[in-house]
C-alpha cells in the first residue's frame, strides 16, 4: 500500500517494552505511512534514532538474538553509587553494529529528549553524535550511571517525558503518532482476552508466526509478582515499579495536556525493565497494537478528513 500521509512519531520510554515500537513502526510501513519526523526518550530515542539512520533492520536481527546471558554481557557495571552500569559497551556494540553518525546529517528529523538532573529540566538533542543522544537518554536512575553530555550530567528523559510530543509541535506532517509505554498496567485475564481476540480477528501478515508466541509470553510474564509481599520484593524492583508508576501519572499528563492525534498504548507491566530476551514477542506485541489502534484509518487519512467523513 502506498499513500502520502507524513507522520511525526512519538516513541515513549520504557526499557525494553521499548522493542515494541519496532513492530509499530513495521506496522506503519506496511501501510504506507511516511514517517518524516521521530521524537523519542529511553528506549524511543534508542529505536527511533536507530530507525532514522536507516539501521533498524540490522538493530532487530541482533535484538531478536539476545539471551539473558547475553543482557549480561553487556552490562560493564560500575563501582559508582551513582548507577550500576556505565553503558560504554552497549552503546560500542550499537555503534559497530550501526555506524554512529551526527544526528543533522539523518533522513528523518529525530530529536532524543534527555533529563539535566542538576536543573531540573528537558534537554533536547537534536544535533551531534546520535549515539551520544542516546546515551543521555536512556540513563535510567539507579541503573545507568548519568552521561555527562554538553556541560550537564544527563539522566533518563522519561524522567520529566516519557512522552515526548513537544518537539514535535512545529513539524509540517498530517498526523502525530504517540506511543505510550507507561499506560495502566494489565493482570493477565485482560492480556489473555486480547490475545483470543487477535487469534480470531488479524488478517495473515509477516508477523502472524508470532501471534501465537505472545499468548505463550504473556502467560509467562511477571504478574504472579503481584502475589509476593513487600517483604519478597526486592529493593530494585520497587524502584523500578515506582519509577514505572511515576511514568504512568506523567505520560497521562503529558498527552492530556498536548494530545496527539492518535495513541497506541502499551501495558506498563508488559514486561520487565531488562527483559530484551524477549524482543520477538514484544515486536509482535507492538505490532499488534498498531493494528488495534490505528486500522481504523483509512489510507491518506488526517484528523481533518475523518471528521469531515
Amino acid at each position: 500500500m502506498s499513500h502520502n500521509t507524513t507522520v511525526s512519531l512519538v516513541l515513549g520510554s520504557g526499557g525494553a517494552r521499548g522493542l515494541a515500537h519496532i513492530g509499530i513502526i513495521h506496522w506503519l510501513e506496511e501501510h504506507g505511512y511516511q514517517i518524516h519526523s521521530i521524537s523519542g526518550c529511553s528506549m524511543g530515542a534508542l529505536v527511533g534514532g536507530i530507525y532514522a539512520a536507516g539501521k533498524l533492520d540490522a538493530f532487530e536481527q541482533w535484538v531478536r538474538s539476545i539471551t539473558k546471558f547475553d543482557i549480561l554481557t553487556y552490562m560493564d557495571f560500575s563501582f559508582s553509587k551513582s548507577g550500576f552500569v556505565k553503558g560504554g559497551r552497549l552503546m560500542k556494540t550499537l555503534s559497530d553494529l550501526v555506524g554512529d553518525r551526527q544526528i543533522e546529517t539523518l533522513p528523518i528529523r529525530f530529536t532524543a529528549v534527555a533529563t539535566d538532573i542538576e536543573h531540573s529540566k528537558e534537554i533536547w538533542l537534536n544535533s551531534g553524535s546520535l549515539f551520544d543522544a542516546v546515551r543521555a537518554s536512556i540513563s535510567i536512575p539507579l541503573l545507568f550511571t548519568p552521561f555527562f553530555y554538553r556541560d550537564a550530567f544527563l539522566i533518563d528523559g522519561g524522567i520529566l517525558n516519557p512522552v515526548p510530543i513537544a518537539p514535535t509541535f512545529h513539524d509540517n506532517t498530517d498526523l502525530t503518532i504517540a506511543v505510550n509505554l507507561s499506560a495502566r498496567p494489565k493482570d493477565i485475564r485482560e492480556f489473555l482476552r486480547e490475545e483470543t481476540h487477535a487469534e480470531s480477528t488479524e488478517e495473515p501478515s509477516n508477523f502472524s508466526a508470532f501471534q501465537k508466541k505472545i499468548g505463550e509470553f504473556l502467560a509467562l510474564l511477571q504478574f504472579a509478582k503481584s502475589e509476593q509481599t513487600v517483604e519478597e520484593i526486592g529493593m530494585y524492583e520497587v524502584a523500578v515499579q515506582a519509577f514505572d508508576a511515576m511514568q504512568e501519572a506523567i505520560a497521562r499528563q503529558k498527552l492530556a495536556a498536548y494530545p496527539p492525534d492518535f495513541v497506541v498504548e502499551i501495558a506498563r507491566n508488559a514486561c520487565g525493565t531488562l527483559e530484551f530476551d524477549l524482543a520477538d514477542q514484544m515486536i509482535a506485541l507492538g505490532y499488534e497494537k498498531a493494528r488495534e489502534y490505528l486500522g481504523m484509518l483509512a489510507p491518506g487519512a488526517t484528523p481533518d478528513t475523518m471528521l469531515s467523513a
